[in-house]
């Protein structure tokens, strides 16, 4: 089934109603997200639960809300880290409100998650972005730099990556052992 518009934006992605499937909006087109993995649900759950234990008392852990991109981008990271103090009943986030997006990356979604929600990310003003690939897991981490792309948006660069353990001193002091967030 194809979708007949692409028209689409934030407004009618808020009026939908709850019992709504998952979608996110990409250029003004709905794009029902496919069903993660059992492993991809393990990852996202042990590292949600991993960042509830560690991270200062300013940011909040969420999985699964909406990032307003633009008028007609919204995406859903996997796990971000969104700063403290928001009102719970809002269902959707403005970029300057996230921290840290995650995506973890399954078959279904490699180009998506390597490619193009970094570059949305990042040209939102996301400050850090996590990649984690799967088997063996994996996490690439990259902050928003100071180089730009042909279009004049700012681009991620890689701060480290590693599968025994990240090191790192933001979005806060990290020490992640990655067999802590391995199914």
């Amino acid at each position: 089934m194809r979708q007949q518009r692409a028209d689409y934006t934030l407004a009618d992605l808020l009026a939908l109603p709850d019992d709504a499937p998952r979608v996110e909006l990409v250029d003004g087109v709905l794009q029902v997200t496919p069903s993660p993995t059992l492993g991809h649900q393990d990852i996202s759950l042990l590292l949600a639960h991993w960042l509830l234990q560690h991270v200062p008392v300013d940011l909040r852990v969420v999985q699964a809300v909406g990032v307003g991109l633009s008028s007609n981008t919204s995406r859903q990271p996997d796990v971000l880290l969104r700063r403290a103090g928001m009102n719970p009943t809002r269902s959707m986030l403005r970029p300057a409100d996230v921290v840290l997006a995650v995506e973890i990356v399954s078959p279904g979604t490699r180009r998506i998650d390597r490619f193009a929600k970094p570059g949305e990310y990042a040209a939102a003003g996301i400050p850090f972005y996590w990649r984690i690939e799967q088997d063996p897991v994996h996490v690439y981490a990259y902050r928003i730099g100071d180089r730009v792309g042909p279009g004049g948006e700012r681009q991620y660069e890689l701060i480290t990556d590693g599968e025994d353990v990240i090191e790192l001193t933001e979005p806060f002091e990290i020490k992640l052992p990655i067999s802590e967030i391995t199914p």
